[in-house]
C-alpha cells in the first residue's frame, strides 16, 4: 500500500471512528432519549451528563476520548508512518479527522458534539504531558469559574504555549496544530460565548437539572 493510499484510507477510518455518536446511541438505547432534543441540544459528554446522569455522562466521555486516542494509533498499522520522523504529523492528520467526525458525524445526520473529549484523546495519544497540562488547566478554571465552556476554551487557547514549553519549541508543527485546536475550540463554543456575554451561561454542577444549557 502506498503512503498516499494509506493516508486516505486511515483518514476515512478516523473520520468514521469519530462519527460514532456515543451520546446519541447510549441515550436512545438505554433511555429512549435523543440528547440533542434536551438540555443544550449538544451530542457530547457534558450534555449527556446533565440529561442522563453520571453513569451515562462518564461512559460517553470515556468512549469519546477513546475515539481520538485510537485514531492517532492508526499510524502503527503502516510501517512507513510508524517509523517516520513525521509520525506526529501523521497522528495529527488522523486525529483531526476523528474530531471532524465527532463534530459532523455521518451516522447522526452531521449533527454531533463540540469535539472536546475526542480532542483530549487525540492530544493524549500524541503527548500525555501536553494533555496533562491542558487537563490541569481545565480543572483549575472550572473550579474557579464553574463554567465548563470557559475551562475548555482557555485550555485550548493555552495549549500552543504548553506545547512549545514542553518540547522547548522544537516540535513547531505541534505548536501550530495546537493553534488550530485553539481556534476550533473557540469556534465550536461560539454559542457559549454568546451566553457568557449575555450573562445567562449556566454554571456546572452535578446536582443541577438536565434542562440547563451546557
Amino acid at each position: 500500500m502506498s503512503n498516499t493510499t494509506a493516508i486516505l484510507l486511515y483518514s476515512v477510518v478516523a473520520y468514521l471512528l469519530g462519527s460514532i455518536p456515543n451520546s446519541i446511541w447510549i441515550g436512545k438505547l438505554f433511555f429512549g432519549i435523543d440528547v440533542r432534543e434536551h438540555g443544550s441540544g449538544n451530542a457530547g459528554a457534558t450534555n449527556t451528563l446533565r440529561v442522563l446522569g453520571k453513569k451515562a455522562g462518564f461512559s460517553v466521555l470515556f468512549l469519546d476520548v477513546l475515539k481520538g486516542f485510537v485514531a492517532v494509533q492508526l499510524v502503527y498499522l503502516h510501517d512507513a508512518f510508524a517509523y517516520s520522523p513525521f509520525i506526529h504529523e501523521y497522528q495529527m492528520v488522523f486525529g483531526a479527522f476523528a474530531v471532524i467526525g465527532h463534530i459532523y458525524p455521518v451516522f447522526a445526520g452531521f449533527k454531533g458534539g463540540k469535539g472536546i473529549a475526542t480532542l483530549i484523546g487525540l492530544v493524549t495519544g500524541i503527548s500525555w504531558m501536553l494533555a496533562l497540562a491542558c487537563f490541569i488547566t481545565f480543572v483549575i478554571i472550572v473550579a474557579i469559574t464553574k463554567y465548563i465552556s470557559v475551562g475548555s476554551m482557555l485550555s485550548g487557547i493555552v495549549s500552543p504555549i504548553y506545547a512549545g514549553l514542553i518540547y522547548n519549541w522544537e516540535k513547531i508543527n505541534l505548536v501550530y496544530f495546537c493553534c488550530v485546536i485553539a481556534v476550533l475550540v473557540v469556534y465550536t463554543h461560539r454559542s457559549n460565548i454568546k451566553r457568557l456575554l449575555q450573562g445567562n451561561e449556566n454554571k456546572f454542577s452535578f446536582n443541577k437539572k438536565a434542562s440547563q444549557k451546557v
